[in-house]
């Protein structure tokens, strides 16, 4: 099945170049008009008195390539189908296009495909009388033994020198010259939990190993080099960093590069981030560029750490301002910084009293709901995630707790109501929590506003609709706590009345096919249909208790 969004497969890379030309926030980017088969994107704004930089490779490394085309970056992107090296013709076309006198310099991946056809379209360009030159990056360092080491994320990196050189007016042998300095001193290794989808691929063959993660990532989805038994994030950052290390020279600042492969969240990334601050490698780093998708290969749960070390040109280079669309500039790489701040978060100020009647009250109903945690999960596992029995259970026992180590102010309902409101918020979470804790701060400040008790209640009960969004009928606990407060209202005195309204009330959500508020309000009729609402039910539940008390 596939997992990805386009129409006809053959105009996929088409497709996605269109779209990146008209997202660019640059107004300088053109597809090149030739044969459909080529597909070039390159700089309307060029002059041809300078050299050219020339790139590209396979599709699915997005914004890699097209995305780098740009003032200060590459004159022209030549674009490949999925995977797989543009053709010869469409190399020979870019030169042709964008080359002056001044010649052009073709930075390419180390892949065969990349390496045999823009090395053809190279030969034949100087024969037809271009100067042409022609840089190989080969930045993984995955396997230290492998003369031909792929050329990865850090190939952008390369661009950035070469195309500042050859945008400030250098001669072709300058722009080489330095893009050669500047690859000496690249080194990238990637890491993945799972490989890329491939788009109308029948077989979804990805690979992944649970708990564990493939080190040593290309861009193409290949196995990586090793597998490691772990996914711990500061675990695989040490490792990388290791694997950098060794190869590493001894002195020079440096600046990495932390590149998402396709499939990674921001928030991993941002993680990533700091274990890399933090790494063995953050105390010689000057400078950071990312997190970002550079060289991505399609949607590959991974990334990869790119070190370079610096010297003034390539600094120079790569701090230097481009318009294109997929370069982030460098920032320094610093600690997190902290404000100090004196402000807390509110406390209720009190001094624990005793008050005979309240603290049966209290002793009542959270005993009730402490006694009600399996039959409300039960309930709530028909119509919601399962836990609002434990959710109210655990409100209950802090309350409880807090009763029995006598640190309540009962006799000032006031201030209890506002410390029963402060102390769910901290151990009920989720919505539930702050719907009740709304409900007893507002009533403790109802109450020291002069109101009655029960008015009090009512008041708590308006809040908790206003911000919570939800009222009667809504199939919620509201359904059975309006009515119980308002036959209390009618008949301060009567529990038995507030308890056989809110049964009523808690009995309707059971007959209710639809909800509007909390997680049943996702369910269709025929999952509600029968099954009472926990938190009416636990009110419910609750009045009864104070009723036969």
């Amino acid at each position: 099945m596939s997992q990805f969004f386009y129409n006809q497969r053959e105009n996929l890379v088409s497709d996605a170049i269109e779209g990146a030309i008209i997202a660019s926030p640059w107004n300088n980017l053109a597809r090149l008009e030739s044969d459909p088969a080529i597909r070039i994107v390159v700089r309307q704004d060029w002059d041809k008195s300078n050299v050219a930089v020339i790139s590209g490779g396979g599709a699915g490394h997005e914004p890699a390539h097209a995305g780098f085309v740009g003032k200060g970056m590459l004159t022209a992107a030549v674009c490949g189908d999925l995977f797989a090296s543009p053709s010869v013709d469409a190399v020979l076309t870019a030169i042709q296009a964008v080359t002056g006198e001044a010649g052009c310099l073709l930075i390419v991946k180390n892949y065969t495909g990349d390496r045999l056809n823009f090395g053809l379209a190279a030969e034949k360009a100087r024969r037809m009388g271009y100067n042409v030159e022609m840089v190989i990056v080969g930045d993984d360092i995955s396997l230290p033994d492998n003369k031909q080491p792929r050329g990865i994320a850090g190939t952008i990196l390369i661009h950035k020198v070469a195309g500042y050189f050859a945008e400030n007016g250098y001669n072709l042998d300058t722009v080489t010259r330095e893009a050669r300095l500047a690859m000496a001193r690249v080194f990238s290794i990637g890491v993945a939990l799972s490989s890329c989808h491939l788009p109308a691929d029948p077989n979804d063959g990805v690979r992944h190993h649970p708990g564990q993660a493939e080190l040593g990532m290309g861009i193409h989805g290949e196995p990586g080099a090793s597998v490691v038994d772990t996914q711990n994030s500061v675990e695989v950052v040490r490792l990388m960093v290791d694997k950098i290390r060794a190869v590493l020279p001894d002195t020079g600042r440096l600046v990495l590069m932390l590149n998402n492969l396709g499939g990674v969240s921001v928030t991993e990334m941002t993680i990533i981030t700091r274990e890399l601050a933090h790494s063995a490698l953050g105390a010689r780093t000057d400078w950071l560029i990312g997190p970002a998708a550079l060289v991505s290969a399609l949607d590959m749960k991974g990334f990869s750490i790119t070190a370079m070390v610096l010297e003034e040109s390539i600094e120079k280079a790569l701090l230097s301002e481009v318009k294109t669309a997929g370069w982030l500039p460098p920032v320094r790489l610093r600690a997190q910084r902290t404000q100090p701040c004196t402000i807390r978060s509110a406390r209720v100020e009190f001094t624990p009293s005793e008050n005979a009647l309240a603290s049966r009250y209290v002793e009542t109903v959270t005993a009730t709901l402490s006694a009600l945690e399996a039959d409300l999960n039960a309930l709530d596992a028909k119509v919601g995630d399962g836990d609002t029995g434990s959710t109210f259970a655990a409100g209950a026992r802090e309350i409880a707790h807090q009763l029995h180590q006598h640190r309540l102010p009962l006799a000032q309902l006031d201030t209890l109501c506002a410390l029963i409101g402060e102390r769910l918020t901290v151990v009920m979470g989720g919505s539930s929590g702050v719907l009740m804790s709304i409900f007893f701060t507002a009533a403790g400040q109802a109450i020291h506003e002069g109101h009655s008790f029960i008015a009090a209640l009512q008041a708590g009960l308006a809040q908790m609709k206003f911000y919570g969004g939800a009222d009667v009928g809504d199939r919620t606990l509201i359904d059975a706590l309006q009515p119980a407060l308002e036959a209390l209202a009618q008949q301060p005195d009567n529990l038995c009345a507030a308890y056989l309204a809110a049964q009523a009330g808690a009995d309707a959500t059971a007959h209710a096919t639809r909800a509007n508020a909390g997680r049943a309000s996702y369910l269709n009729s025929e999952s509600l249909a029968g099954n009472m609402d926990p938190g009416a039910h636990a009110v419910a539940m609750v009045f009864k208790a104070l009723a036969q008390r």
